[in-house]
């Protein structure tokens, strides 16, 4: 319903005059115990022997492998939990963790991952505006992305990365990227562009991580990415409004990032 992303920007304010958003100290600490119990599962099912991928792990495991391989891109909320199963509270701030799959044909994991580590991420999709490496060491790497989010307001960020790839063997590996440092571009692509503060800007994106698993199947390679981002709390008046669109835009970033890896590699 078009007249809903109306609504969240009157309700919001406009990009230019939305209200600035601190990060809290206790926000960040939150946010790196959810990381840390997210690393903990992640390096627990990259040891078992059920699996290999996250959906591997999924109540319909058998079902999301058939629709990959089949050609679809399955993509699925996720929450992370602490020891006992509740919930990690991450105050002032909002954790958003998806994963999503797809099979990349023709390919090998050997041949995939270096071509990954050769290249800097191209520029031929709507959320990567700019990128370069700025240092490359064996299956390590840092780089350089301008990102552009666009869905109810359009937001620009210049940020930075460390990378690090590791092989399971000939058939399997996984890379996990970190943001090091995230800026939001104020004025974007005009004479006036500048960064905000960082952590004291309008507060869409504070935090951005991804855990991306390969493994090498009959036909080509499943391409599996897990990310989590911190951004803003959203005030409870327009959550009811916002909450689906934010939603919404998370699951079609999720799949224009797993499809520009695939068109990459035909």
């Amino acid at each position: 319903m078009r007249f809903a992303p109306v609504m969240a920007v009157m309700l919001l304010g406009s990009a230019e005059g939305l209200a600035a958003a601190h990060l809290y100290p206790a926000t960040v600490v939150a946010w790196n115990t959810y990381v840390s119990a997210t690393e903990r599962r992640i390096a627990h099912e990259l040891k078992s022997t059920r699996g290999f991928l996250a959906l591997d792990f999924a109540p319909e495991a058998a079902a999301a492998r058939r629709a990959v391989l089949a050609g679809d891109v399955v993509v699925e909320p996720m929450e992370t939990t602490g020891l006992r199963g509740e919930e990690i509270e991450v105050p002032s701030a909002m954790v958003h963790h998806w994963r999503g799959a797809i099979l990349i044909p023709g390919i090998t994991v050997a041949r995939l991952v270096a071509q990954l580590q050769n290249g800097a991420p191209p520029t031929k999709q709507e959320d990567v505006l700019a990128s370069s490496v700025l240092e490359r060491r064996p299956d390590w790497m840092r780089v350089s992305l301008k990102l552009q989010r666009r869905k109810i307001v359009t937001l620009v960020y210049n940020t930075e990365h460390v990378v690090v790839f590791a092989r399971t063997g000939d058939r399997r590996a996984t890379s996990a990227s970190t943001a090091t440092r995230i800026a939001e571009v104020s004025d974007a692509n005009t004479p006036q562009e500048h960064e905000l503060p960082v952590g004291d800007d309008r507060g869409f994106l504070w935090r951005l991580n991804a855990y991306w698993r390969y493994e090498q199947v009959a036909g080509g390679v499943i391409a599996e990415c897990e990310s989590i981002t911190l951004s803003r709390d959203i005030p409870a008046v327009v959550k009811f409004v916002v909450s689906p669109l934010i939603e919404r835009a998370a699951r079609e970033s999720m799949t224009r990032t797993l499809v520009a890896l695939r068109t990459r590699f035909l």
